[in-house]
Formats: structure tokens, C-alpha cells, sequence
């Protein structure tokens, strides 16, 4: 993303401001609907910071020009002679519907579609509306329902001739991980609103398409949905974790708590590269080693072709993948995907020069077993892994999370990711924050690690990869359904 300032409505998803320019000034603009004295000073900023000669990006909740004040920011751009474009973007409207799995228009349903505006000045001011004509239109209405205008648009729509046993969905947080929708009739919803103290803006449908949620609902029907899980895995290898589990209808919460960095010296494993072809073996103990250790091969004269009748050895599914996208096949990846069980799988290695790129905090385990069958083992260190620095600005405030027992999962795929977990919050209250909350390793070297900390282990996959995790995590919850 080329834009060097991004002002951003606080709905707007935190992943997408991922996208900028790591040098990127990011400002929280508050809500969608702001004051007017608010909304000028927005304008006012848009319009400074592009004076500046910066590009800036202006990301929107919605549509930016329908219920919005996108097309009040584009006509004071316009006056102060402020060049822009305009990215059309979903309407709040139909993309909660669609997530609530209400269609705004079927055949039968009638010919009409009107949206009704009630978010402005946080719902304070009554929207203007005929409601005698809008409430004799065989159609569907969806209203956009301030906190303070919701009851008052139910009781319109009723009063001046909405039939109250017409159906209607009420869908709060809508595309959110934590979207909830009540489904009733005209009525019921009325008087299910006038229970309801938190006065939440809401978007309301209302029409014959609302009964066919019972048939379209899909987004909150996923097995994980309403579930928070924590991912501490470094985040340049969390994505397709947290992608799987987002698509499962979990809310991921990333928070790394190890980061990998470079050996403070790569000579040792540079050194390694240059003398490949004296080793028989060569043993990966995770991705970031098939990572480190080709992409210094590959910097060196030689390149691939150097690995050539050495046999390799990964410990797990996902690094011997890892390798395969080198186009690199492997011959051994041991059944137990434990690193002692490398050592027995790899037969007679007498005499036999092994090769071990792995973490400056690697365990020895089987590079002394190796040693112990007469092989001659060259350990390397390719990659450093080291606690991550929490409490900045716009983080996630995990420690609170998990004491008010609102995180429902944590996951750990590595024993680093468990040892700086209880670095961080200490080791006696992380057994304590974690007692009641379900803990899921990646796998039995993880689990062991944690349950050295007083922590157990809920959920422990047989195949340990993050797939297998995540179905792991399904499973138990689904049988721990009433």
C-alpha cells in the first residue's frame, strides 16, 4: 500500500491496517457516525495531511457514500482544491444481512428495497421518514438503527400499519466474529428491544425474507464461531493458522509471543552450505530451519543441486512441505513427528556425518542420541528465537482478556512459544490464568513443555500441524456441546 498516512474508522478490522507501509501513520478516527464537530475535524485532518504531500488512504465502515459521511469528506476535499478517488465498498446493510443469511430480495417477497438511515448524531435526532407510506410498501426495509432510534423506528413501523406478525431480524456487530441476530416477528422484536439496556446500533430487516435465515444462515453456523482464540505463533508464520480458524468462524487473536531472528553470527551455517556434500544427513527440526538453511544455500554459488544424495530428515509434516515447495523431496519424516524419534528412524548412522540446522535454543535430544549411535553430529544454529514486546498502542491486552475469561482457547506450537508465554506473564499466574481456559499444543514436546509450568494441556492433536490442530479444537468442542 503506497499511503504514508491512514485514518480509519475504529470498526474498520485491525488486519487490514496491516496492509500499510510499515512506517505508515495510522489514526483512529473513532466511530462511523461522529458528532459534526467531530466530522469537521476530520475533514480538516484529511485535508492537512495531504497538504503535507502525503498520500493519504481513508478506509470507511461500509460504502463510503451510502449513510455515510464519505460524501461530505470528498465535496471539502473537493472545495479546498484536494485531489481524491473514491472506492466503492459493501453497504453495512446488505453485508450484515448476507453474514446473518438473510437475503434483501427473493422472489415473493415483494418488489421493494428501502433503506432507512438512523445512525447520524449517534441516533439522537429522529430519522425523517414517511413511515405511513413506508410501511405499506410490500417489500424489505432495512433500517440502519442508531441506539436511540431503534425503538422509535419499531414502534413507527407498527403504528402507521406494518402488520406486527411480519417477520424481521435484528442483527447486532454484524460480519463480526461476535454478530448476533434475533429473528422474530415485528412485534417481538419490539418488545425484546425495550428489554434490551445496552442500546447497541443494530441493523434491522424487516419483510418476509427474514424467515429464510432458519435455511440460509452460514457465517454463525461454523464450528468455532463465538469462540476467541489466542495464536502465539510468530506472526510471519500465523497466517494460514489464523486463516483456517477465522474460516471455521473462530475470532483469532493474534499476539505472538516469540519472534524469529537471525543467528547473531552466520558464518557457522554458512560454512555448513559450503561443505554440504560431506554430510550423509541432514535433520530439520521446524520450518524456520528449512527456511534459514536454504535461503543461505541458495545465497551462496551452489543451490539446490548441491543436496544431491544426502538424505534429509524433517521432524513433522508441515517442514518436510516446507522443503517440497523447493522442489526438494525428503526421505525420512519419523510416524511419532518427535525429534527423538529421528535418531531410531534413521537406522545405523556409525561413522555417518549428520548435519543439524536448528533454534540458538534448540533441545539436544537428538543430537545426542545421534551421538550416542556413533554418528558425527554438526550442530548449527540458523535462526534465534526471542520474546516478543508487548503493551504498544493498539494491541490486544491479553493479560485482562484471559483474567475476565474472555479468551476461550489458547494455542501454543512450539515449547518457545510456552516458556516466553510464562516469561511474560510469569509462571504461576499463567497456570492460574490458563486453569479454566483450554489450552491447545501443537503437540507432546509443546505439551510437556507447559505442563512444566503447571499448565495442561486440553486438546493435543495425533499429527501435529496447525491443521490437524484446528480440528483437534473443533472436535472438542463439539462434544462439549449439551
Amino acid at each position: 500500500m503506497s499511503a504514508e498516512v491512514v485514518l480509519y474508522d475504529h470498526l474498520v478490522h485491525p488486519r487490514l491496517l496491516r496492509h500499510a507501509r510499515a512506517n505508515a501513520e495510522t489514526i483512529d478516527v473513532g466511530g462511523a457516525a461522529p458528532q459534526p464537530q467531530q466530522q469537521e475535524a476530520i475533514c480538516y485532518l484529511l485535508a492537512e495531511k495531504a497538504r503535507e504531500g502525503k498520500v493519504v488512504a481513508r478506509l470507511k465502515w461500509g460504502d463510503p457514500f451510502v449513510f455515510d459521511h464519505g460524501g461530505a469528506e470528498a465535496l471539502f476535499l473537493h472545495e479546498q482544491g484536494v485531489r481524491f478517488e473514491v472506492v466503492p465498498g459493501v453497504p453495512a446493510g446488505l453485508a450484515a444481512a448476507t453474514y446473518a443469511g438473510v437475503p434483501l430480495t427473493y422472489p415473493g417477497a415483494g418488489d421493494t428495497l428501502t433503506f432507512v438511515r438512523g445512525h447520524e448524531d449517534e441516533g439522537k435526532t429522529r430519522a425523517s421518514v414517511d413511515w405511513t407510506s413506508l410501511a405499506r410498501l410490500d417489500g424489505t426495509i432495512v433500517c440502519y438503527a442508531g441506539p436511540e432510534q431503534l425503538p422509535h423506528m419499531l414502534n413507527a413501523l407498527i403504528s402507521h400499519g406494518r402488520p406486527p406478525d411480519d417477520s424481521a431480524a435484528l442483527i447486532y456487530n454484524g460480519t463480526l466474529p461476535t454478530q448476533e441476530t434475533i429473528v422474530g416477528s415485528l412485534g417481538e422484536i419490539a418488545r425484546a428491544t425495550k428489554q434490551d439496556h445496552g442500546r447497541r446500533p443494530a441493523i434491522l430487516v424487516v419483510g418476509r425474507v427474514a424467515a429464510l435465515r432458519e435455511h440460509l444462515r452460514w457465517f454463525d453456523a461454523r464450528p468455532l464461531f463465538g469462540k476467541r482464540v489466542l495464536v502465539t505463533r510468530p506472526r510471519e508464520q500465523a497466517a494460514e493458522f489464523v486463516e483456517l480458524l477465522e474460516s471455521l468462524g473462530a475470532e483469532a487473536i493474534e499476539a505472538p509471543f516469540i519472534r524469529i531472528a537471525p543467528p547473531d553470527d552466520f558464518r557457522p551455517l554458512d560454512r555448513a552450505c559450503a561443505e554440504v556434500e560431506r554430510f550423509a544427513w541432514i535433520v530439520f527440526s521446524s520450518v524456520n530451519a528449512v527456511e534459514t538453511f536454504m535461503s543461505r544455500l541458495q545465497a551462496s554459488p551452489l543451490d539446490v543441486r548441491a543436496l544431491k544424495g544426502i538424505k534429509l530428515c524433517t521432524i513433522g509434516a508441515a517442514t518436510a512441505a516446507r522443503l517440497a515447495a523447493y522442489g526438494v523431496k525428503v526421505d525420512l519424516v519419523p510416524a511419532e513427528f518427535r525429534a527423538e524419534a529421528a535418531a531410531q528412524a534413521m537406522g545405523d548412522v556409525r561413522g555417518r556425518h549428520v548435519l543439524l540446522p536448528r533454534a540458538d535454543i534448540g533441545r539436544e535430544v537428538v543430537a545426542d542420541e545421534l551421538r550416542r549411535r556413533g554418528a558425527e553430529v554438526t550442530e548449527v544454529v540458523a535462526y534465534r528465537t526471542i520474546a516478543s514486546d508487548f503493551g504498544h498502542d493498539g494491541e490486544p491486552d491479553i493479560y485482562r482478556m484471559l483474567l475476565e475469561g474472555r479468551i476461550d482457547v489458547v494455542t501454543f506450537t512450539s515449547p518457545s512459544a510456552v516458556r516466553n508465554f510464562t516469561k511474560v506473564f510469569g509462571a504461576e499466574p499463567s497456570a492460574d490464568l490458563l486453569r479454566t481456559t483450554v489450552v491447545a499444543s501443537i503437540g507432546p514436546v509443546t505439551a510437556e513443555a507447559a505442563l512444566q509450568s503447571n499448565i495442561h494441556s486440553t486438546v493435543v492433536p495425533g499429527e501435529h500441524t496447525t491443521s490437524a490442530l484446528a480440528r483437534a479444537i473443533v472436535e472438542y468442542f463439539s462434544k462439549a456441546q449439551p
